[in-house]
């Protein structure tokens, strides 16, 4: 890193209406160097670097690169000045292949025809360089030889992005972004789906390009990750720069006390231990990546699912919720079988399932807060054809009160929100009509460290309840100290189920790298 000034944020203001989202914003970003932008949900770091992508114009402030005065009015100037960002939400085109997706609006062409095959080598030699393996297969037309990824074979880079996990489509995104030639590098929550090999390959990659020179800004909520990689942090809070500090000087709970303004002592609460009835027993289940899985859970227990990203552990809920088939076992909700073919079959014997891409598969995001937390209960406010306004607005009101979601009007826009507060909305619309089994998939990703004490606390409400509830988390200090008892998953399989104060964090770890066998 050098003190040379790649980038200059000087009084930076915008407003959306009567609200300040940025307030005379300073930020600096030096040549080589990774500077991690801390702060809140809310606090208005997505504003920031949607500004710096051309997608915010500012009301007031100025913007310099190497510098120069920068006028960034639309997407396409971004571009021009070298500016990559990495948005949370990925922006891919899941109809198109890996390939397409790399070099999108760049293909290689001759005499006005697309050369596929060079499309295709170029990808895989991308991948390869990035260190990003795990994106390719032995594509014989790519690379004339069979090759493996670190997690085993890989997709094809003729594969459709649509039929990728959600990690794979991570790094797809990162490795469209990393092809051209990119001055400042922006990452949005880059390793929320990316499992500990995956980060510790992007984390290389990042470090590689800030010895290029590359100016990186690197939004995370993982902030043991943040004190590894940066060289400085930023903290915004309420909209405003609260100061920068060179990352070396700083832990966790100096920055945890910087962003929200206080002391968070303890994220972990374990709800206390109930001794109900089985809410949930599951015999020997089968689908299409699960290999007989068997476990029960009682009401008022966090049963938790531990494993890496690709393990298997969705693959189950998805079965358990009626998405995917149910090739053979048995599920039985309050000692009774059920039948669960579909997702209504699963809300009718008490199961709910909140999964863990909120935006593509829990909310209807061009809708409002009140649209979604009375979606589940329209036969409840609209008889016939006629929609009962006091019944639709008691059932929002209750939801909004119980769980402390934060909106200026119920009729909001949900995506308007932070993230807390829509991980906050897309548990709470289940709770008019109480579930047995709550299965909860990455409940705090994208979460802040202010929301997930929030999360923690209303899952220990659910819980001591008397709610069965089974968590699925990628973090496995969140889900050891969370969960009552949690089965290690591995390849689809269940490799054992213990108590949780009767296994250790390191004892996980090795079980689901197969440093030790079992």
């Amino acid at each position: 890193m050098t003190d040379e000034p790649l980038l200059m944020l000087r009084g930076v203001t915008k407003r959306f209406g009567g609200t300040t989202a940025l307030d005379r914003v300073d930020f600096e970003l030096r040549r080589g160097e990774i500077h991690a932008l801390l702060g809140e949900n809310g606090a208005g770091k997505s504003t920031l670097i949607k500004v710096l992508g051309g997608i915010h114009v500012p009301d007031h402030g100025a913007i310099e690169i190497e510098g120069r005065p920068a006028r960034i009015r639309g997407v396409a100037d971004a571009d021009r000045y070298g500016i990559r960002i990495i948005h949370q939400e990925l922006s891919l085109a899941g109809n198109l292949s890996i390939a397409e997706n790399i070099f999108l609006g760049r293909e290689p062409s001759r005499f006005g025809w697309l050369r596929r095959g060079q499309m295709d080598r170029d990808a895989a030699a991308l991948i390869a360089s990035l260190g990003l393996e795990e994106l390719q297969e032995g594509n014989r037309a790519a690379s004339g030889r069979k090759r493996r990824g670190f997690l085993g074979r890989g997709p094809s880079v003729r594969t459709p992005v649509s039929a990728l996990s959600m990690a794979h489509q991570q790094l797809v995104e990162i490795a469209r972004a990393l092809s051209t030639e990119a001055k400042i590098l922006v990452l949005d929550e880059p390793t929320s789906a990316l499992s500990k090999t995956e980060t510790e390959v992007l984390f290389a990659t990042l470090r590689r390009l800030r010895a290029q020179g590359v100016g990186i800004i690197y939004i995370s909520h993982r902030l043991e990750e943040i004190l590894r990689l940066a060289d400085r942090i930023t903290v915004l809070r309420d909209g405003r720069a609260i100061g920068t500090q060179d990352a070396a000087k700083v832990n966790q709970r100096d920055l945890v006390r910087w962003m929200v303004g206080r002391d968070i002592v303890d994220h972990f609460h374990r709800p206390a231990a109930g001794n109900g009835p089985i809410a949930l027993e599951v015999r020997d289940l089968w689908g299409p990546r699960t290999f007989g899985a068997s476990f029960t859970v009682r009401y008022g227990e966090v049963f938790g699912l531990a494993g890496l990203v690709g393990a298997g552990r969705t693959e189950l809920a998805r079965l358990l919720f009626g998405i995917d088939p149910i090739q053979r076992g048995q599920v039985f909700v309050d000692g009774r079988p059920v039948r669960i073919a579909h997702p209504c079959d699963a809300l009718e014997a008490g199961i709910v399932l909140v999964p863990e891409d909120r935006k593509r598969e829990g909310l209807v995001m061009i809708q409002s807060v009140a649209f979604n937390l009375a979606l589940p209960w329209v036969r409840e406010w609209i008889t016939g054809c006629v929609p009962h306004g006091r019944r639709r607005r008691a059932i929002v009101d209750r939801a909004i009160r119980d769980f402390g979601i934060r909106v200026a009007d119920p009729e909001q826009c949900v995506a308007d929100l932070s993230g807390g507060n829509q991980q906050k909305t897309l548990v709470a619309r289940w709770t008019e009509r109480r579930p047995k089994v709550l299965i909860l998939d990455e409940p705090t990703r994208g979460v802040d460290v202010g929301a997930r004490e929030e999360m923690f606390g209303i899952l220990g409400a659910l819980v001591e309840s008397g709610m069965a509830v089974v968590l699925i988390s990628s973090d496995l200090a969140e889900v050891l100290n969370l969960s009552h008892r949690l089965a290690l998953v591995r390849d689809g399989r269940l490799l054992r189920t213990a108590a949780a104060e009767e296994i250790t964090l390191e004892a996980i770890v090795a079980e689901l790298t197969g440093a030790i066998a079992r």
